[in-house]
């Protein structure tokens, strides 16, 4: 495999063609169910989106977690029932005051997991775990800011909201939320590989 091997690889080590579609078809459905995780109804709501996001990312790196938010969006845009629950239905959602969050799902995803695959910290052997934290959080922080800022640029150059108004109403409220949904995402991938170390000796976190 030309691409360094992230999570989704080592949770089901086949290789082709078809076991691409299986984690690709695995990860688009762990999206659908993020998306319709509702937790405030705003003109933005919070939802668990974002999470699906930069989890599906980590777990399939750049190019193959790019091509799944693409894939998702084109359900989205085909009228599929993919995207949370609340807004304009198919196409009209990218019209909407979500549309910038939503376009900016797939180059968030390529860079979250561009820097998942390559971007390695060069500490001791025995500060690893420490070092691909460090990798982890920078990635999801990149992934962030992608969403956030075409989200944020979206409300203020096509809603008129102005960048000060799309600021507060577009990233501000949603700062503790997404806090959390870092700090989740954190929890769950080294709880796998503290898993997998238990289960398999010689495990390497984030391995070439």
């Amino acid at each position: 495999m030309s691409q360094s091997r992230v999570l989704a690889d080592r949770i089901y080590p086949m290789e082709g063609l078809a076991a691409d579609v299986v984690r690709i078809a695995a990860a688009n459905i762990l999206l659908v169910l993020c998306a319709h995780i509702v937790l405030f109804r705003t003109p933005v709501p919070i939802t668990g989106q974002t999470f699906g996001v930069l989890l599906v990312a980590v777990l399939l790196g750049a190019r193959r977690g790019a091509l799944t938010l693409g894939l998702y969006l084109l359900e989205g845009v085909a009228g599929l029932p993919v995207f949370q629950p609340l807004g304009l239905p198919g196409p009209a959602r990218f019209l909407g005051p979500t549309a910038g969050y939503l376009l900016a799902y797939t180059p968030a995803a390529f860079i979250t997991g561009w820097i998942v695959q390559r971007a390695a910290v060069p500490l001791r052997i025995y500060f690893r775990i420490h070092s691909n934290v460090a990798r982890l959080l920078i990635a999801l922080i990149a992934g962030e800011a992608i969403i956030f800022t075409a989200g944020c640029a979206w409300l203020a150059l096509f809603m008129d909201l102005g960048w000060v108004t799309a600021f507060r109403v577009g990233a501000l409220p949603f700062l503790p939320a997404e806090t959390i949904k870092l700090g989740l995402i954190l929890a769950a991938v080294n709880g796998i590989e503290f898993a997998r170390s238990k289960s398999r000796s010689g495990g390497r976190f984030f391995e070439r």
